[in-house]
């Protein structure tokens, strides 16, 4: 399985992920010129790409999602709740559209796709678990905090990408809202470094590649993503991050 973050953050998100000859992307939070430039660097025709399968409803996930499939024949699949919930945030949503339920699993190809329901503060949010047969990669970010059925989830995985989404100190002296501050740290916002770090060292013994993003550009760095996991998972610990103005490499796992 091979997987990049073409973006990763409030900014917006895109993740690409590919097995066999089955090509997805997950989100579509940065414009469709974007995400065929940074695939194209890798040697990937975004017209290979086989679906967009969206998280929840907002903005820096849908923003483009229409034009994906306009300019480039991309079929879109998302929850009702989430289609509906786009619609009444004025996102222009494509023609077409496919559903799938939270809580279930599907196949798609040659593929089984696990939506698992987040409590972020969204109509309908899922992170995913794409599974192959021999792989199993997850789609982990805008989780809310450590609910009942994320350990289980983090436990089953080869691969994933998690969000480490603020340093609790510099969101606390950080410039936002206090209304945003409360927000972010609520259990309907993020996951703090801590907590990410924190899960991985108790479910994550099973991972092999580990790719932290959603990291904020105001209220974090990279120097306290990596503390934070240093200080808890040891030294020995690594991962690839994925920026948030720009792609990762490419994580084979």
């Amino acid at each position: 399985m091979r997987v990049i973050s073409l973006q990763s953050g409030s900014s917006g998100n895109c993740i690409y992920v590919e097995s066999g000859e089955t090509r997805l992307l997950f989100d579509a939070g940065i414009s469709g010129i974007c995400a065929q430039n940074r695939l194209s660097m890798h040697g990937i025709d975004i017209r290979s790409v086989n679906a967009v399968f969206i998280t929840h409803d907002h903005r820096d996930h849908t923003a483009s999602m229409s034009a994906f499939h306009r300019k480039f024949k991309l079929p879109v699949w998302m929850t009702l709740k989430t289609c509906e919930a786009v619609q009444t945030k004025g996102i222009r949503v494509p023609g077409g559209v496919e559903h799938f339920c939270a809580n279930t699993r599907f196949r798609f190809r040659d593929l089984s796709i696990e939506a698992v329901s987040t409590p972020h503060d969204a109509a309908d949010g899922v992170c995913f678990v794409v599974d192959d047969g021999k792989t199993r990669f997850g789609v982990c970010t805008d989780l809310g905090h450590v609910f009942s059925e994320l350990p289980a989830v983090i436990e089953s995985l080869d691969g994933v990408l998690l969000e480490s989404n603020y340093d609790p100190e510099m969101l606390t002296n950080g410039f936002y809202t206090q209304w945003a501050k409360d927000r972010i740290r609520s259990r309907a916002g993020h996951l703090s470094n801590f907590e990410s770090a924190n899960l991985l060292a108790r479910h994550g013994k099973r991972l092999r590649k580990v790719i932290l993003g959603h990291i904020s550009h105001e209220n974090n760095s990279l120097a306290c993503v990596l503390d934070a996991h240093h200080r808890i998972l040891g030294e020995q610990f690594r991962c690839t991050i994925a920026p948030h103005f720009d792609s990762s490499e490419l994580v084979e796992i």
